[in-house]
């Protein structure tokens, strides 16, 4: 820490340096943000409250929804903020928690969106063992080992972070602190962090995403062997929503952390930023509602139960 003592804050660049723009982008993302917030309140109330919900398939989801509240709660309020008192900085104190907070979701969502591309193989390829092998414990140890691999993932980010000097520039071109702009920024020598940083990352992002991808991979094999177009529709419709989830997320984010901090583009990626770490978590709620017809009929109860939903 007596590396930092020379700065106390870090000024951010933003998604836009036009003063004309600043407004704009402060109605959108308020939008955005109330939006993400809603919907996943709202799919994790509908889940809670319909006991024919109570699967391992929504205890996922709720999860996922609690992930997705917390991670676009890092950056989009201080964002919002800076936009309001027309200042983009940062304490140093600030910097560090959010790319400690940010570093936890990050990995956590993507070992919990593998552990739901397992989920839907169970139910999928081992129908008949399916309860067996998605019973209460191993869901429960899912989850867990989800949220603390990505507590000792950010923990490992942040210590290396925290080992670094920033006494040449304070300027931080992104809307946030995330990892690799932070790195960028650093007049020390960041080659055993940028080292570590992309293993992390290449476990935990490739990792999950051969697990999922051997996990659908399967799927599609058990549903091709099934005869009739309706069971093979019902099939593809248990996995259409966290296909289109898994798209989106890892497209944006392999984009950003798979590849050396020397060749990273803060004004390419703070667009793929926003993507990942500002629409999807709003996005999310829509796809699984829309798609999913027992999250829908659920909605609609709970709706009617509070009374701000009448039949026509």
């Amino acid at each position: 820490m007596k590396n930092q003592s020379f700065i106390t804050e870090f000024n951010l660049v933003g998604l836009s340096s036009r003063p004309e723009h600043q407004m704009l982008l402060f109605v959108i993302f308020t939008f955005i943000y109330m939006a993400a917030l809603a919907g996943n309140i709202l799919i994790i109330l509908t889940i809670t409250a319909n006991s024919s919900l109570h699967t391992p398939m929504y205890f996922l989801l709720i999860n996922l929804s609690l992930i997705n509240i917390l991670s676009i709660s890092v950056s989009v309020p201080k964002m919002l903020l800076n936009l309001l008192e027309h200042r983009k900085t940062i304490s140093f104190l600030g910097c560090i928690v959010q790319i400690c907070l940010f570093t936890w979701t990050l990995g956590s969502e993507t070992l919990i969106l593998a552990a739901m591309a397992f989920d839907r193989y169970a139910a999928i390829c081992h129908p008949l063992h399916y309860t067996l092998i998605m019973r209460r414990g191993v869901c429960v140890g899912l989850i867990a080992g989800a949220w603390i691999a990505g507590v000792a993932n950010s923990v490992v980010h942040t210590g290396l972070v925290l080992q670094l000097s920033f006494r040449c520039s304070t300027v931080i071109n992104h809307f946030f602190c995330e990892l690799p702009p932070v790195l960028r920024l650093s007049s020390s020598d960041t080659s055993l962090q940028e080292t570590l940083t992309s293993l992390s990352d290449t476990i935990f992002g490739m990792g999950s995403c051969a697990i999922i991808l051997i996990s659908y991979y399967l799927i599609l094999r058990t549903i091709l062997k099934i005869h009739s177009s309706e069971g093979k529709k019902k099939a593809f419709s248990t996995c259409s929503s966290h296909l289109i989830v898994v798209s989106l997320y890892y497209s944006t984010v392999i984009s950003t952390y798979i590849h050396p901090t020397s060749s990273y583009s803060t004004d390419r990626d703070k667009v793929i930023t926003v993507l990942y770490s500002v629409i999807t978590p709003a996005l999310n709620p829509i796809i699984y509602s829309l798609r999913n017809k027992e999250v829908r009929e659920a909605l609609r109860k709970l709706m009617r139960r509070l009374g701000l939903f009448q039949r026509q």
